[in-house]
């Protein structure tokens, strides 16, 4: 009997163990790891699902490198700071830990190895810039909240939800890295997330409600922008509001699923229904079809903050409501076009984010 391993972060002081059954189409929590205040986000190192990082998104904000058992317990193995305030994003290469410092602006950095001690010194270097937008109750200083590497680029992309732009840097001969460029969007849309495909990006405007599709060559050109779309059929009514986009995903392309498809959460949806997941085609690179929005799955869940394929194949969907709902598992069906709900699982509390084992 197969089983698969979900880790889920949460706005609580603890990290989930979950036990996915595909068969028997149940979710269990099997541990709980308590490491601090706001474990929102976890990232693995490269290679070695064992060993994973994050932040405690918090004023007084550190940085944790953990080690799991074939069993699922966690245990904090070194803690340091962060290098800012509230740490909403991370992201782990073979050499280095990236830190998106939300309140703080910028990033941090942080060497590290996949053995003790893990983290290798004890306050990381950061890299700081300011911005701002015109919304004022989101936008009066920089706000990054990811990191993403383009290894094919050999580019470090960062976007900005306080000023309006993704961050492009590089790395510098002296092995630091450096700001060379910058994507714009439009003011007042607030980018969130992002993901690269095929020479394009696609981000998550949080504050607008949109998803966007750029073709990005490698620097030093230059990005042309291709289309914009709502991130909901009908969308709600023009800011200011409460309902916002949150996480863009584009799972694995292979046997089972041949057609790519963008997968988008909205959150604070007021239908009885819960939030809606929004599933975008973009088969179709450059023409009228560059993004078109195909399905909206309700999921059941209240405030979708975090979701991650796993499984063969990216089968499933991990998708976690802060508010109310838990923890459910959808299986992607139709190629990709629809999702079918197999597991829930009420009592994780506040879960923002996951990683399959």
């Amino acid at each position: 009997m197969v089983q698969y391993r979900i880790l889920a972060a949460s706005y609580t002081h603890d990290i989930y163990t979950l036990i996915f059954d595909p068969i028997a189409g149940t979710l269990s929590i099997v541990y709980t790891s308590t490491v601090g205040h706001h474990p929102s986000w976890i990232t693995p190192y490269p290679g070695d699902n064992s060993l994973i990082f994050t932040g405690l998104e918090e004023e007084d904000a550190k940085v944790l490198a953990m080690k799991y058992n074939n069993a699922g317990e966690g245990t904090v193995m070194v803690t340091i700071p962060s290098g800012g305030t509230f740490p909403c994003s991370l992201l782990a290469s073979k050499e280095e830990l990236f830190i998106a410092n939300y309140e703080t602006g910028g990033i941090a950095i942080l060497p590290i190895t996949p053995t003790a001690p893990f983290l290798l010194c004890s306050s990381p270097t950061t890299i700081e810039w300011s911005g701002s937008g015109p919304n004022q109750d989101r936008q009066t200083r920089s706000h990054p909240h990811q990191v993403v590497l383009i290894d094919e680029y050999q580019e470090l992309l960062v976007p900005d939800l306080g000023a309006d732009k993704v961050f492009r840097l590089k790395k510098s001969p002296d092995g630091s890295w450096k700001i060379h460029d910058h994507i714009q969007y439009e003011p007042g849309s607030g980018p969130r997330h992002i993901v690269f495909h095929d020479g394009y990006l696609y981000t998550v405007l949080e504050l607008t409600n949109k998803v966007t599709k750029h073709r990005l060559p490698p620097l030093p050109s230059p990005p042309q922008f291709i289309t914009s779309l709502s991130t909901f059929s009908d969308p709600p009514p023009a800011p200011p509001n409460t309902m916002f986009a949150a996480e863009i995903l584009l799972p694995k392309l292979n046997s089972s699923f041949l057609t790519p498809y963008i997968y988008v959460s909205n959150r604070n949806d007021p239908s009885p229904d819960g939030d809606c997941i929004a599933i975008f085609s973009i088969s179709d690179n450059s023409g009228s079809d560059a993004l078109r929005l195909v399905n909206e799955i309700h999921t059941g869940l209240k405030h979708v903050r975090g979701m991650a394929f796993g499984g063969p194949e990216d089968k499933w969907l991990a998708v976690g409501g802060v508010n109310a709902g838990g923890v459910r598992i959808f299986e992607r069906v139709d190629g990709g076009r629809n999702l079918k709900l197999v597991a829930v699982q009420d009592d994780v509390e506040a879960p923002t984010g996951f990683l399959w084992l």
